[in-house]
């Protein structure tokens, strides 16, 4: 089948989930992206230029079905958009929603976007999110939204969303750990516990707590190094430059990795990755990580819990204090020449997430809407 996968925000998890998908899946996918920049503007046009983007290709062959993800406006691409596509079914995939993102104080949040949101699930045949997380929270922020409205309120439109609503996650990569030197599984050579950082270097990330656990480490002479990847925007936390001055004694690396072999790298050279994450819908930077090897070590809410197996020593409260012990539990068994864990149980618990296998289940969700479609 053809798939026309529209993707307003081609950047980032966005891109990474469309190249994903194309390179594992039976059908083909045809991408129409847009560059990652200046998200607002980019929910706000979009429709009009992707309607004019497909009118013009140069292939114009009729497509089965459209694809698309939460940063289109669905219904006004489709009243723009020419009739041989406008009919086509849709399918809309929620990375994130504009309703229950967070946002930084002072700044409101625009309700016309999440609005956007709402009503592109209503237009489509079928909803998926990348985590029951993620959709919980959304169909149940949007009932309490529409409530506080004073009229027209058309709350049925929460459970239509529901009936159709579907959660697949985005896959993660299949990282070759063999090109890279990797003695987890015989650590006496390095006593050191390797500690990595893959989030975005935003408010939401709550990477206060984060480096208030490693002072804390500091202070208590455990033996650690620091690996601060992810990526950083025009506004970055001031911790951020303030632990990079009080840990600089523990950092082995610092900062965004462009080339994938490079992250690559630092992933399989790491013991454990932490997430102190206050907004998280999947996560696709720590399970690539446990995939590397890494052991988890992550605040049990958010969508952690139905990605990771229901283990405590996966999770902790999401204190200073309680991290800060995990941690240094690890560094003791790192000091003592244990493993962590054994490499193929962090493989295991990934495969599940491989774009081998959630290519297949999109595939499939796919071959089942263009069946119902012709079949009314």
């Amino acid at each position: 089948m053809h798939v026309l996968y529209l993707n307003p925000f081609d950047g980032g998890s966005h891109r990474a989930c469309a190249e994903g998908w194309r390179s594992a899946s039976r059908h083909s996918l045809e991408i129409v992206g847009l560059p990652a920049y200046k998200w607002k503007w980019r929910m706000r046009h979009a429709s009009v230029t992707m309607a004019r983007a497909v009118s013009q290709r140069e292939k114009p062959s009729r497509p089965d079905v459209i694809f698309c993800t939460d940063m289109l406006n669905l219904p006004e691409f489709l009243g723009l958009a020419p009739p041989r596509i406008a009919q086509l079914p849709t399918v809309i995939y929620f990375h994130e929603n504009q309703l229950t993102y967070p946002i930084r104080p002072p700044h409101q949040r625009d309700l016309h976007y999440a609005y956007t949101n709402l009503i592109s699930a209503i237009s489509a045949n079928r909803v998926l999110f990348n985590s029951n997380f993620h959709l919980r929270e959304f169909t149940d922020a949007a009932e309490a939204w529409l409530n506080r409205m004073p009229d027209y309120q058309h709350l049925e439109i929460i459970d239509e969303i529901r009936q159709k609503a579907a959660v697949i996650p985005p896959g993660i990569r299949s990282l070759d750990v063999s090109k890279f030197s990797d003695d987890r599984d015989s650590p006496s050579d390095h006593s050191q516990l390797r500690i990595l950082w893959v989030s975005r270097w935003e408010f939401d990330k709550a990477p206060e707590t984060f480096f208030a656990a490693l002072r804390l480490l500091k202070q208590n002479s455990v033996n650690f190094s620091l690996s601060v990847l992810g990526e950083s925007y025009r506004s970055v936390p001031a911790c951020f430059d303030e632990a990079r001055r009080a840990l600089a004694d523990h950092i082995a690396h610092w900062g965004y990795l462009p080339s994938r072999a490079d992250y690559d790298r630092v992933l399989c050279e790491s013991d454990v990755v932490v997430s102190t994450a206050q907004h998280e819908f999947f996560g696709i930077g720590i399970l690539e990580a446990v995939a590397a090897g890494c052991f988890p070590l992550v605040p049990r809410r958010l969508a952690y819990v139905e990605t990771l197996p229901d283990e405590p020593r996966f999770f902790y409260d999401g204190t200073v204090g309680e991290l800060t012990e995990k941690l240094a539990a690890l560094a003791n068994l790192r000091s003592q020449g244990k493993s962590l864990w054994p490499l193929d149980e962090a493989r295991i618990l990934t495969d599940a997430f491989r774009w081998e296998s959630i290519a297949r289940r999109l595939d499939d969700e796919i071959t089942t809407v263009v069946r119902d479609g012709a079949a009314k």
